[in-house]
């Protein structure tokens, strides 16, 4: 599998990061076999959060071997300083770690999540505090919905972050404000040599109010073809990795189209857009209605 320099970080990440809430949902055994796979296809990076049902648990009893193999990402949802302090110290305990190669501020949305995080007494010191005790090595911010490229942006400024997560999909790409915001923020984190991670790369729409037979909050591509489809689009963009599907069930066709990748030309890039139908719109996702 491909493998890309994540930014200032200098870890060179497979194109595909291990999310692992995708073993979060089920028991310990399909849980093992998971973390085989991800093994056996060369992934080295993993991203993981204390919300994800039981996923710290699941991973709990590989460590340290996957701390010796995986670069190792954390976040936290907490905005003020002593509770994220207070959610490290149980992710620690989870995870059964003493250290993070990565930890971010978790799902930070808008500006007003932002101005919480970053002002006095915010979770952001607790972030920089980790880094001068050597809990972790590098800073991070995340988020999800249609005006978190912006924020991250704005975030940017604030603080010179090493990482950033935010969605891109070719779903998503129909929506111009988003295209535009989401190529800024690639643009910037470019100039800066921040290092990106995109995730809902396959997803294509949302669920409205009808059944979900995925574990995921988007409506995912299931065919293989279009797996491979709009996981090349995102990975033909000036991004660096690319956390799995949440779906348990979409990893062995996941990997197998990362490790078939190839760089997509600007027409099949356009392409690969204008083939979105989604079932249902997804706003959250900025992912508008079929045309």
């Amino acid at each position: 599998m491909e493998k890309r320099t994540l930014g200032r970080t200098a870890h060179r990440s497979t194109v595909v990061t291990f999310g692992a809430y995708s073993v979060g949902y089920v028991g310990q055994d399909e849980a093992d076999e998971a973390i085989q796979m991800v093994l056996d296809h060369g992934v080295n990076h993993m991203d993981i959060a204390p919300s994800y049902a039981q996923s710290m648990e699941r991973v709990a009893p590989w460590m340290p071997e996957l701390k010796d193999k995986m670069f190792l990402g954390s976040k936290t949802r907490f905005r003020t300083r002593d509770e994220a302090w207070r959610d490290v110290e149980s992710i620690l305990k989870r995870m059964n770690v003493e250290d993070f190669d990565l930890f971010q501020l978790h799902s930070v949305d808008t500006i007003d999540e932002l101005d919480k995080a970053t002002s006095p007494g915010g979770a952001l010191e607790t972030l920089i505090e980790m880094r001068d005790q050597g809990l972790t090595k590098w800073l991070g911010i995340t988020g999800h919905g249609p005006y978190v490229p912006s924020t991250i942006l704005e975030g940017l400024r604030r603080f010179d972050f090493d990482t950033v997560m935010f969605p891109l999909s070719p779903a998503m790409a129909r929506d111009p404000d988003y295209r535009r915001d989401s190529d800024a923020l690639l643009a910037e984190c470019a100039s800066r040599n921040v290092g990106v991670q995109t995730i809902k790369m396959i997803a294509r729409g949302g669920w409205g109010e009808g059944r979900r037979d995925c574990h995921t909050w988007y409506d995912p591509h299931r065919d293989q073809k279009e797996i491979d489809r709009s996981l090349w689009w995102v990975l033909s963009q000036p991004m660096h990795t690319a956390p799995s599907s949440g779906e348990i069930g979409l990893l062995p066709k996941v990997l197998d189209a990362a490790e078939r990748f190839s760089q997509l030309s600007e027409a099949e890039q356009a392409d690969a857009v204008a083939a979105q139908r989604p079932p249902l719109p997804h706003p959250a996702l900025a992912i508008p209605a079929a045309d």
